[in-house]
């Protein structure tokens, strides 16, 4: 799938992923992937429903859903680069994503997010209900040097 609009597209196509902006983004910008390896990233993309935004050939913006495509996605990676913030492409590739074929009659779509509540909750999402149902493994500095 792809589309374009005022000059953006907005791709589903992994071909077009340039992974070294990506890495670059996660690794050096991201609050939440610090110093992730490349190979750990190319792994990651390899393994999950991907998305990019391009202006004029530069990859300004991903997201990439971890799914079975048929009961659950859990959306991860979201970033749009900085000097592209504000000009409504975070709620484009949204739109964009939640309509794709392979994210549709799921029974649960997660994700998580430390400053992006706003633009998450126009698409239905909300704080998780019963959260004590949960559980989780988290790995402190995860990319940190010998973590791995």
């Amino acid at each position: 799938m792809e589309i374009s609009e005022n000059g953006f597209i907005f791709s589903d196509q992994k071909a077009l992923l340039d992974i070294e902006a990506i890495h670059n983004y996660l690794s050096n910008e991201s609050y939440w992937a610090k110093g992730i390896p490349l190979a750990t990233v190319k792994r990651s993309i390899e393994n999950s429903l991907c998305f990019g935004i391009y202006k004029d050939q530069e990859q300004v913006g991903f997201a990439r859903w971890i799914t079975d495509k048929a009961t659950f996605a859990w959306l991860c990676d979201v970033y749009v680069k900085e000097n592209y913030r504000g000009l409504g492409l975070s709620k484009k590739m949204m739109s964009f994503m939640i309509f794709h074929p392979d994210l549709q009659g799921l029974r649960r779509y997660q994700l998580a997010t430390l400053d992006a509540h706003g633009l998450y909750e126009q698409f239905g999402f909300s704080a998780i209900q019963n959260p004590e149902r949960q559980m989780g493994i988290v790995i402190q500095n995860a990319y940190d040097q010998g973590a791995e």
